[in-house]
């Protein structure tokens, strides 16, 4: 049902329950606002969006105020604006005067917002609160004496992400945000996917940087630097530098890494294969020999760890499989060492990743070997960004370069783990070559693609029938677990992405509040999946020949040493 209400003069037509804000955007109107976010509770806690309603005393926020019949309603009147103006000048009076130096310079809502109002000085002289930099996590930084108390971070980690490592706390002028008893991020629950740096409208919340570590040795003459980039990656960089969203930037982005001086360039695709080689081994294994069923995929660190703190009894259900960056890390400091003739202590390997979760999974002990790690530095989007910029390198003019052998050949199934479902979908798609010798006749699996938070679908392979869901964001996979637990649900395989919507939406990519260039980078890895020759893993060629010269077959021994591991219980009672 539509109702018509009048905003500036205008007659626009507002669903029903549907607040003055959306309806106001939808008409074009832009009204500013620093807590509200798209799908989480409205709370008005901002006032940045007030708008006049006549026959109404005061101010009203539109984000949380709904449209009803006939209202009149004035967005940018003078009493509106000045009361703005008001409070984005409080809003700075306390905040850092270091715009220059920090991670959302350019980037940062209020600086955004003081552009806007035409703020030019400050009216408010005030002292900026005492506060202690958080850099305890592997992924994350807090920096409190930037919070602006919006609440987004709050709502994201418990609404989205089911998690509720940050709340806030104290009261009155003393009203802060913190993890549980002021401890460290490193002690809280987080699991460091990065949702909230996404969602903090400035500096207050960023991810750990690995830029000047990564320099340093590019700079070293004696250290050979390998690089990977994430299959997501390609389709979400050129944001950063002009692109429409979904445009594939592979080509680009890999002249733009041999500029920056890397020694070899490699892609994560690659890995994706072998991780689906590996998974869809290990899931066929499971159907046949009765193991613990449903296997869960674990190519997301974030998943992983909360699996290990809320849901310790799934842990034997968790895939053994390492996740693409993890194998790649791996495989380049063995078989490439090898091949290549080079001492791996000499090797530095760097991940691409669009995922803040991965600099903890990097840093995990389980992802070593004799004191040797996998992977050395992980860069999200928003860093190697940061350095193709730092390099004066023209991403936009760069002629196209494909990636290194042996580990730059993929298939459009690795491709598409960057898109919820994905990893479901390209796993099923070799586990019917392993069941059946072939390939199935329809690749596409188009119930586990979507939005949705849990997708779930249902298919026979070799007579054995499979129940599948794909979930998106830990807070939807807590209800499919609980389900499971109940009773309600029976199913054999689930792919969990931690993040909503997959990697496409990770916490390390560019900043964006917009879902519809979220949706462009999901179609446009889908696109690149329609268009290519080998849709499969086991077609991958160099993976084929990975196999058959050093790992022998899925599952072997070797696999299980090089690209498998195992996870335990955390404590969050603390």
């Amino acid at each position: 049902m539509t109702l018509e209400i009048t905003i500036n003069g205008r007659k626009v037509e507002a669903e029903n329950g549907e607040t003055l804000l959306t309806a106001s955007r939808r008409a074009g109107i832009s009204i500013p606002t620093l807590c509200y976010a798209e799908g989480m509770t409205p709370t008005g806690a901002c006032r940045l969006c007030v708008v006049e309603i006549e026959g109404r005393p005061g101010l009203a926020p539109s984000c949380a105020t709904p449209a009803a019949a006939g209202m009149k309603v004035l967005t940018h009147s003078p009493r509106a604006v000045e009361a703005r103006r008001t409070i984005v000048e409080l809003l700075l009076a306390r905040h850092p005067d270091d715009c220059l130096y920090c991670e959302r310079s350019g980037a940062c809502q209020l600086q955004d917002l003081a552009e806007e109002l035409g703020i030019r000085r400050r009216r408010f002289p005030a002292e900026a609160p005492k506060t202690r930099l958080d850099i305890s996590s592997p992924a994350i930084v807090r920096d409190p004496a930037k919070c602006i108390l919006c609440g987004k971070c709050v709502r994201v980690c418990e609404e989205i992400q089911g998690v509720g490592a940050i709340d806030f706390s104290g009261r009155g002028s003393e009203t802060r945000i913190a993890a549980a008893f002021d401890e460290g991020l490193n002690v809280s629950s987080c699991v460091y996917c990065g949702q909230c740096v996404r969602a903090c409208p400035t500096g207050a919340l960023s991810e750990q940087s690995s830029i000047d570590r990564v320099m340093e040795a590019l700079n070293d003459p004696e250290i050979f630097v390998v690089v990977q980039h994430a299959p997501s990656i390609s389709v979400t960089l050129g944001e950063e530098f002009g692109f429409p969203p979904g445009r594939d930037a592979a080509g680009p982005l890999t002249a733009a890494l041999r500029r920056l001086n890397f020694d070899r360039i490699f892609d994560t695709a690659f890995s994706a294969d072998l991780t689906i080689m590996e998974e869809s081994a290990e899931l066929v294994r499971r159907l046949e020999t009765g193991g613990p069923l449903p296997m869960l995929t674990s190519c997301s660190p974030g998943w992983i760890k909360y699996v290990e703190e809320f849901f310790p009894k799934f842990i034997p259900h968790l895939s053994t499989c390492k996740s693409p960056q993890q194998m790649m890390g791996a495989v380049i400091k063995t078989f490439f060492a090898r091949q290549a003739g080079i001492d791996p202590s000499r090797i530095y390997s760097v991940a691409v990743m669009p995922c803040t979760a991965k600099k903890f999974e990097a840093a995990r002990p389980e992802m070593s070997r004799d004191g040797m790690p996998d992977i050395d530095a992980v860069l999200t989007t928003r860093e190697i960004a940061r350095m193709i910029r730092m390099g004066g390198i023209d991403l936009a003019n760069l002629e196209p370069e494909t990636a290194d052998t042996p580990f730059g050949e993929r298939t459009t199934a690795g491709k598409i783990f960057g898109a919820s479902g994905g990893v479901m979908e390209a796993a099923l798609r070799n586990a019917h070559y392993l069941l059946t010798g072939s390939p199935p006749e329809k690749l596409e699996l188009t119930e586990v693609r979507g939005a949705g938070g849990i997708r779930e679908a249902e298919l026979e392979i070799a007579g054995k029938k499979l129940r599948v869901a794909a979930v998106s964001g830990t807070g939807n996979a807590r209800r499919l677990l609980e389900e499971i637990e109940a009773g309600l649900k029976e199913l054999d395989f689930i792919e969990v992405m931690t993040c909503p919507g997959g990697c496409v939406n990770g916490g390390g990519q560019p900043f964006t509040a917009d879902p519809e260039a979220i949706r462009k980078r999901v179609r446009a890895l889908y696109r690149l999946d329609r268009s290519g020759k080998d849709r499969v893993s086991y077609q991958n060629r160099s993976i084929q020949k990975l196999y058959r010269e050093f790992l022998g077959e899925p599952l072997s021994e070797k696999c299980h040493q090089l690209l498998h591991t195992s996870y335990a219980p955390r404590d969050v009672t603390r």
